[in-house]
């Protein structure tokens, strides 16, 4: 195809409120440098960490939960998971679905035409122990075309849409990363806080697929959602987990008040995974059950070199399915944020770029 040199794409402009999103129809088009592939973007996903970097969630001195956060215009100059800043404008989405259109130096013409995914933790321009993220460290999806590079770049040979597709990279690949963590094998019994997010609905779908008994903790309205997904059993948001003992393998994203429940209820020798902080992410830990239970406790942000690759293979297989619950125009960015955290929806929210 014929690219054009502007393209349309929503700009993060500081660390704020939602005025802080500006969609701007006159953006340059980026050209693809050596190793990396441009993008049109199909469709892009909303994710919790497009919020957390707009209202700065991420600095060391914020110490609420995300939902209050999000409704104080907390404004900062460190609000990025790296601490070191961000660079603005900044055009966010880690999550990409989208067709090959041009190539840099060193990738072969073979590539153009290709319907693909992005691994949004860029594993291969990992430096060090830092690992940059699409639309954190470097522009993402949230436009009409995008620069990634190849290595992180999958063709996925699937009948899915490309909104589903666009479901995958950031949701499936967390969860994926913190189950294989986590080393959860058949026939453990594993506990998935957040279940009605889009990282727990994933870490069920692949948690039945190891051979696990999954019980997911959502609010009650949404349980019957997550057992058709493969939930085993379901237990209510904030409700005692005394019912769910006997667990193996914890998948949290939630953290807050009740996390200390959740080494509870682990067997000697769990293990605890985590990567996510919704409830808040300051949490009270007795040593002693940590140390006289032999508990094990990950946290996971990086992910290993074979997750995506792994991924690609369960969706050619039909083994994972992405939901998705609403589409909105990129323009509509600041609804579609808005409906994100009402946490209402059980699937992915997706924008969808002008042709």
């Amino acid at each position: 195809m014929l690219v054009p040199e502007f393209m349309a794409a929503v700009h993060l402009v500081g660390h704020g409120n939602f005025d802080q999103l500006v969609y701007f129809e006159h953006a340059p088009v980026p050209q693809p440098g050596a190793g990396e592939v441009l993008l049109r973007v199909l469709a892009a996903g909303v994710n919790n960490t497009d919020i957390n970097t707009r209202v700065g969630w991420y600095a060391d001195e914020v110490k609420s939960s995300t939902a209050n956060l999000v409704t104080s215009d907390i404004i900062t100059s460190s609000g990025d998971w790296s601490g070191q800043g961000l660079r603005f404008p900044l055009i966010q989405g880690a999550d990409v679905c989208g067709l090959v259109v041009a190539v840099g130096a060193g990738i072969s013409n073979d590539r153009i035409g290709q319907r693909v995914i992005v691994q949004s933790c860029l594993v291969s321009l990992k430096q060090g122990s830092f690992t940059p993220w699409l639309g954190s460290e470097r522009d993402g999806g949230f436009a009409q075309f995008v620069v990634a590079p190849s290595a992180d770049t999958y063709a996925v040979n699937s009948g899915l849409t490309d909104a589903e597709l666009a479901a995958v990279p950031c949701a499936f690949g967390t969860a994926e990363n913190l189950i294989s963590r986590a080393q959860l094998r058949a026939g453990e019994r594993v506990l998935i806080t957040g279940s009605s997010g889009n990282v727990g609905i994933a870490a069920i779908q692949l948690a039945k697929r190891r051979g696990a008994h999954v019980t997911a903790i959502a609010a009650p309205d949404k349980i019957p959602n997550l057992m058709s997904v493969g939930a085993d059993a379901g237990l209510e948001r904030g409700a005692a987990l005394t019912n769910a003992a006997n667990i193996d393998v914890v998948i949290d994203v939630v953290g807050g008040p009740q996390w200390p429940e959740l080494l509870d209820v682990l067997n000697p020798r769990g293990r605890y995974a985590v990567s996510g902080a919704i409830a808040g992410p300051i949490v009270e830990l007795d040593l002693r059950k940590l140390y006289l239970k032999d508990l094990t406790l990950y946290g996971c942000t990086t992910q290993d070199a074979h997750i995506f690759s792994d991924l690609i293979g369960y969706l050619e297989r039909g083994e994972i399915r992405p939901i998705v619950s609403q589409e909105f125009a990129l323009r509509d960015i600041v609804a579609a944020q808005k409906a994100f955290l009402l946490k209402q929806q059980v699937g992915k929210i997706v924008l969808i770029p002008p042709l």
